[in-house]
Formats: C-alpha cells, sequence, structure tokens
C-alpha cells in the first residue's frame, strides 16, 4: 500500500509510558509502518519508549483499529521533544528505524503459536513471520532473515530431557520417532548431531551479522551444545549409545555464547541440562517475590542495551520455564547483563556480540504464565497489552531496524 502525503505540519506520537492502552499493539503499528517504507523514531527513555512518526492518516487510522493510544502533535511539539531529548545532561536518545526486518521462528511443523511466548506476542500485535526448521537451516536458508527466534529447543539432542515423566507420552514418543527420521533424511546418525550442525549454522548466522533471540531451554541448550561439539553428552536413553565418560572435561567455553564453567548433567532421569539454570532457586523464593530489575544505561552511550530495556516498569514480574533464569556466576565477563534479580544472584536477560552480529538470552517461558506447564492452555494477549515482560521480546524484534550505527566507546 502507498500512504499519500503526510499531513502538513504534524507528526503521530505513541506514548509508551502508563497513557497507552495497548503498548503490545503498538509495536506491531511501528512494524506496519516500516513495511510501508516510513522511517520511525524510537524515542529511547522518553515516555516508556514513545514512537514518533510522520502524520498520515492511514498510519493513524491503523492505530484506531488497533486500540493504540497516539496523539497528533505539531512540528513545532515535535522539534521540542527532540530538543529535550538531545540535551547532554538527559538520559534519552533518538534512533531512527529505517527498515522492517524479515523474521523467522526456528520451530517444528507440529508448533503452535500458543506454544511459544514470541510467536504469541507477534501474532497479537500483527507482526509477520515465516517458520522455519532443521531441513531450512542446513539447507542454508538464515541469511534470507534479519532476526530469528529459537524456539524452546534442545539443541543437546536430549528432547528437552523429558524422559522421566513423559517417555511413554504418545507426544513424546512422536517427537522422537520424527526426529531420528529427519536426521537420518539429513544424512546424520543421531539427532544430537543434527542439532550441533543446526547450532554452528545458527552461530555462522550471528556471526555474519544476524540478530538472534531465544527464550527458557534456547538459551542454555544452545550454549550447551555448541561448548559440548564433538563431545557424546547424550545418554543412551536419548542416543543409544553410552556416554562419554569424561565429557564434562571436554567441553570448550571458548565456543559458547554465554556461559562458562558450567557443569552439566547427564543424568536421563534428572530434567535439567546443567547448573546453568536457577529453576531451583526461584522455585524456593515463589511468585509472590519473584521479580527480576532492569538495568538503566546510559542511552546515549549503551545505545543497544538501552533499547532492549525499553518499559514503562523497571521492576518485572518474574516467570518460570524450564530454564527460568541463569546463575550470575556463571555468566562470561564480556555479556551485558540486563535484567537480574540481585538479591538471588541470578539473571534474566542478557545481551552479546558475536563478530558482526549479536544475540540475546531471556530465561523463562511465558511472561504472563507464572508456571507454564505441557498441556496449559495458551496465554489470551488481549488480558495483558500492557505486560513489561513481554515488551522485552518486542524490543528485540525491532531493534534489527535500527539504522546501524557505531557503539560509542
Amino acid at each position: 500500500m502507498l500512504l499519500s502525503a503526510p499531513a502538513w505540519c504534524t507528526k503521530l506520537l505513541i506514548p509508551m509510558d502508563a497513557s497507552q492502552r495497548d503498548h503490545l499493539k503498538a509495536y506491531g503499528i511501528a512494524y506496519w509502518t516500516l513495511e510501508r517504507d516510513v522511517p520511525v523514531e524510537w524515542l529511547l527513555n522518553y515516555r516508556g519508549g514513545s514512537f514518533l512518526i510522520d502524520h498520515f492518516q492511514a498510519i493513524e487510522q491503523e492505530c484506531l483499529v488497533r486500540g493504540v493510544t497516539h496523539q497528533v502533535i505539531a512540528d513545532a511539539q515535535a522539534a521540542a521533544i527532540l530538543a529535550e531529548i538531545a540535551d547532554p545532561e538527559v538520559n534519552m536518545e533518538v534512533v531512527k528505524l529505517e527498515k522492517a526486518p524479515k523474521i523467522a521462528v526456528y520451530a517444528p511443523a507440529s508448533f503452535q503459536p500458543w506454544d511459544d511466548a514470541v510467536a504469541l506476542v507477534m501474532t497479537y500485535a500483527e507482526i509477520p513471520y515465516e517458520r522455519i526448521y532443521d531441513p531450512e537451516v542446513i539447507g542454508g536458508a538464515l541469511p534470507k532473515y534479519d532476526w530469528l527466534h529459537l524456539h524452546h529447543e534442545d539443541f543437546t539432542g536430549q528432547y528437552g530431557k523429558f524422559y522421566r515423566s513423559y517417555s511413554n507420552a504418545p507426544w513424546y514418543r512422536a517427537q522422537v520417532q520424527e526426529s531420528e527420521a529427519m536426521a537420518a533424511q539429513l544424512g546424520f546418525a543421531k539427532v544430537s548431531q543434527m542439532k550441533l550442525a543446526v547450532a554452528t549454522r545458527i552461530r555462522d548466522y550471528v556471526a555474519g551479522g544476524g540478530y538472534l533471540f531465544t527464550m527458557c531451554s534456547g538459551t542454555d541448550s544452545y550454549d550447551i551444545a555448541l561448548a559440548a561439539e564433538g563431545v557424546d553428552i547424550c545418554a543412551a536413553e536419548f542416543d543409544h549409545d553410552p556416554i562419554d565418560p569424561a565429557c564434562q572435561s571436554k567441553l570448550d567455553f571458548d565456543k559458547s555464547f554465554a556461559f562458562r564453567n558450567f557443569r552439566l548433567i547427564t543424568d536421563p532421569m534428572i530434567y535439567e541440562f546443567s547448573d546453568i539454570d536457577a529453576t531451583d532457586i526461584h522455585s524456593r523464593i515463589g511468585q509472590p517475590r519473584d521479580f527480576f530489575t532492569l538495568f538503566d544505561f546510559s542511552a546515549k552511550w549503551d545505545i543497544v542495551p538501552t533499547m532492549l530495556c525499553q518499559s514503562h516498569e523497571q521492576v518485572v514480574r518474574g516467570f518460570m520455564g524450564q530454564t527460568t533464569a541463569f546463575r550470575g556466576n556463571l555468566v562470561k565477563p564480556g555479556v551485558t547483563v540486563m535484567g537480574e534479580n540481585k538479591a538471588q544472584g541470578t539473571v534474566k536477560y542478557i545481551h552479546g556480540e558475536y563478530a558482526l552480529g549479536q544475540w540475546t538470552f531471556y530465561g523463562g517461558h511465558d511472561p504472563e504464565d507464572y508456571q507454564h506447564m505441557v498441556g496449559d492452555p495458551p496465554t489470551d494477549l488481549s488480558l495483558h497489552p500492557n505486560s513489561a515482560g513481554y515488551r522485552l521480546i518486542l524490543n528485540n524484534i525491532l531493534f534489527p531496524a535500527a539504522r546501524k550505527r557505531k557503539q560509542k566507546t
């Protein structure tokens, strides 16, 4: 669709503070606007990270249709806002978003959008994405995409370590059969070898300038797979042959993105990959006291983490997952911690660079379902339009749209 000429001497301001009726759909408006080749100015730390756009009637109408709070302001008002942000004494910055990123979700054919928080919120915000899985990754499809999300996957080849609880469940047996058939089809002797090949291709995608985002078990299982390259860490229950008894000593932490010095948990009867995950800690503190705090970065100097932490709330409700949060002492020194529970020594939200690309890990399964269980009904995001936890996901989705600029040092 071609937009008509913008209204004369006016701008459209989409506030992202407490006045916004639907924060999540507001991101969808920003993406919709970028799809139509209209740039968006992201006002970091101004009223919760608001958006400023040239005033087109079609964009205003779309805001009305989607129930997104917006204001039509004069150019002079917009200029005053930008002047306020430019003040070197103020912790604000303007980032220009120019192009809608092409998005891929790495997930199996049986995947349903409500199984995954990222797909769920993109569906709600009306942000389009494509689903890809092992055949597409192995086939070299990743460079077509600007942003890649990993569905809560197990990259170690241990089927999520659900063996003790679900090894006789029809869905678990079907998953094993499908995975083994796919590995054979793609020329791999084991599922773990196929998943490693996928993990290394994703690593190369990031190295070439891609943006990677993942939650829950897609975080630690991915890093473990990289560190365990060439080492058998799977018990016979998963890959039909014995584990390497020296696997722990053979881990190469230089290959992982985020974590080091972690200890593997190889017992197939224990629902855990390693000691990276801090689910045990958060289980003890319980939902009423489970929060994490976003760091307050310098918008003019630490632009990337500032973008990723835009929110109307600095203290965010915690939520569980197979991987709920990460033990802070196992996070690599160069990683940027963006959200933590300092009292518990755990981190929830981290970011880093790898060669030309960047990655973000976010612990937990669903920001609005504290303890999501297998078979639970989907979250209805129309009941949570102002979710601060979901806003962090959407910050990452818009991140690749930013005009590339050299980080200040």
